[in-house]
């Protein structure tokens, strides 16, 4: 296995896998294919439906951090949020993240229209996906991009999403075999 990140980071990042069915956690090959995506395309903005106890939230941080990024993350679950909150302390990167309590849909509509991404990644209820891509859509900017987890694990919960991003001129859309497949499209205009 490649280490990416310190020994703390790297030490928190192993005692979450742990637990990662029990916090719906991406995989590590997810964390590690979205923390290049990132770096890679240069993005500074991004946002996270869906924090858990903050594992993806680490590998997106630090990948920002490396952009000269920020991210912002919804977390509905207050016990959740609070995980996340000291796992993203003790990995130094809680300076460029800000945590969001609460519904994903309500905190979306409240977004002014000047709020602009260029990344985001959604893994949370999954009957929602459709409703967080019609909120995400006019803060995403052009070139950016829009990764949902769970695509072929939940493929009966998110075939809705998929077939609404995949008629939608403004997207290239492909799914990616990774353990529990990944949405990712880009937004072409």
């Amino acid at each position: 296995m490649k280490k990416y990140f310190d020994d703390t980071t790297e030490n928190i990042l192993a005692g979450l896998e742990k637990t990662q069915k029990n916090f719906w956690n991406i995989s590590r090959v997810t964390g590690e294919f979205l923390y290049t995506l990132i770096k890679t395309a240069g993005c500074t903005n991004a946002l996270e439906i869906g924090t858990s106890n903050g594992y993806s939230g680490i590998w997106l941080g630090k990948a920002l951090q490396q952009t000269g990024g920020h991210l912002m993350t919804i977390e509905y679950w207050e016990k959740r949020f609070s995980i996340a909150s000291e796992n993203f302390k003790a990995c130094g990167i809680d300076d460029i993240i800000s945590i969001v309590q609460g519904s994903a849909c309500d905190v979306l509509k409240e977004l002014p229209p000047n709020f602009k991404i260029d990344f985001a990644f959604i893994d949370a209820n999954k009957k929602e996906y459709v409703d967080y891509f019609n909120l995400i859509h006019p803060h995403l900017k052009a070139n950016g991009f829009i990764c949902c987890d769970n695509i072929l694990s939940h493929k009966e919960k998110t075939q809705a999403f998929i077939d609404a991003i995949n008629r939608h001129q403004d997207y290239e859309n492909v799914i990616l075999e990774l353990p529990t497949g990944l949405s990712l499209a880009r937004k072409i205009r």
